[in-house]
């Protein structure tokens, strides 16, 4: 790259929204130069074209006559934001970038967005993979996350992440994590109608059609936990498991002192739960935790569907 000092001259020296500068991003030996905004990026065909099938059909196009250049390499101009084309661009170029534990969500944003338009298709799947990993299809892969409670590994952390997650994953069909992120997102959040705002002084909030399948989730959720078959079913309906009690008297009380609890406590869902099961026999705590896995697993089945979304085998990712 050359220094501040070497900067080449530009022919284009400035657009309608400023003068054109150049980026950090600037090899003396690169051939093509990408322009986002008022920002100048010299790369290298070879590299886009290796990752990218838009690149390499374009490089083999013929140029036009006005096609804009700068010492004799031509500059495409790119309508996507000078933060992606960067964040793009470092991915490629540096190999550390994308190997930190927690990435920021802009940085798979962008790797979503640019690696779908230009066909990036390497850097579009380690993407998806991060919010897959975070928003998991499968039951076993929420609960790995969630046991005892859920803190992101491998996605840098903020106060409204998980409604940016559930923007980022509709905005560009990524189907197969927005039942577990609209679950997370009404789990830890009530400000669903509200938005939310961050620490830097932006807000984050959702869309009206992301807000209605929050609201009307979540109200399936608490209509359901208690019915038969789900999570919480067992504190209603004991079935014939009386007979193999122990300790009658104190299990029932136990069972009562936390139906109560949780049927006055509304605001936690408890379907995907795990439970600390005090004051019972070992029969009746046998019993209750088989009941609670068959529940947590009939509440994951049906997960899409309380939130308005197709079966779990019909959310496909559009990669």
């Amino acid at each position: 790259m050359t220094s501040d000092s070497e900067s080449p001259p530009l022919k284009r020296q400035r657009t309608e929204t400023g003068p054109v500068t150049r980026s950090e991003i600037w090899y003396d030996d690169g051939n093509v130069i990408l322009q986002s905004e008022n920002t100048l990026f010299r790369v290298h065909w070879s590299i886009l074209s290796q990752n990218s099938s838009f690149f390499r059909s374009l490089q083999g196009l013929p140029q036009p006559p006005e096609q804009p250049s700068i010492e004799g390499f031509p500059v495409i101009e790119l309508p996507d934001t000078l933060p992606d084309v960067e964040t793009l661009l470092r991915a490629l170029y540096y190999p550390t970038f994308l190997s930190k534990k927690r990435l920021q969500l802009s940085v798979l944003a962008a790797l979503i967005r640019l690696g779908r338009k230009y066909d990036f298709r390497d850097l579009l799947e380690l993407a998806v993979e991060r919010l897959i990993y975070e928003n998991p299809p499968t039951l076993d892969g929420y609960m790995a996350l969630s046991n005892p409670r859920y803190n992101m590994t491998c996605i840098e952390s903020y106060t409204g992440v998980y409604f940016d997650i559930i923007t980022l994953a509709r905005e560009n069909n990524i189907l197969s994590v927005l039942p577990c992120a609209y679950y997370r997102a009404v789990l830890f959040s009530d400000q669903v109608f509200d938005g939310i705002e961050k620490k830097d002084g932006t807000s984050t909030s959702l869309a009206p059609i992301d807000q209605r399948r929050c609201v009307l989730g979540r109200e399936s959720v608490l209509k359901q936990r208690f019915r038969p078959g789900y999570t919480l079913a067992w504190l209603r309906t004991w079935d014939d498991h009386d007979d193999n009690c122990t300790a009658p008297s104190k299990c029932i009380k136990s069972r009562d002192e936390l139906f109560r609890k949780y049927t006055v406590d509304d605001g936690r869902l408890l379907a995907l739960a795990t439970f600390q099961l005090k004051g019972f026999c070992a029969s009746c705590k046998g019993h209750a935790n088989e009941a609670i896995v068959a529940g947590r697993k009939k509440v994951w089945e049906d997960l899409p569907g309380f939130f308005g979304l197709p079966p779990w085998d019909e959310l496909k990712n559009d990669l």
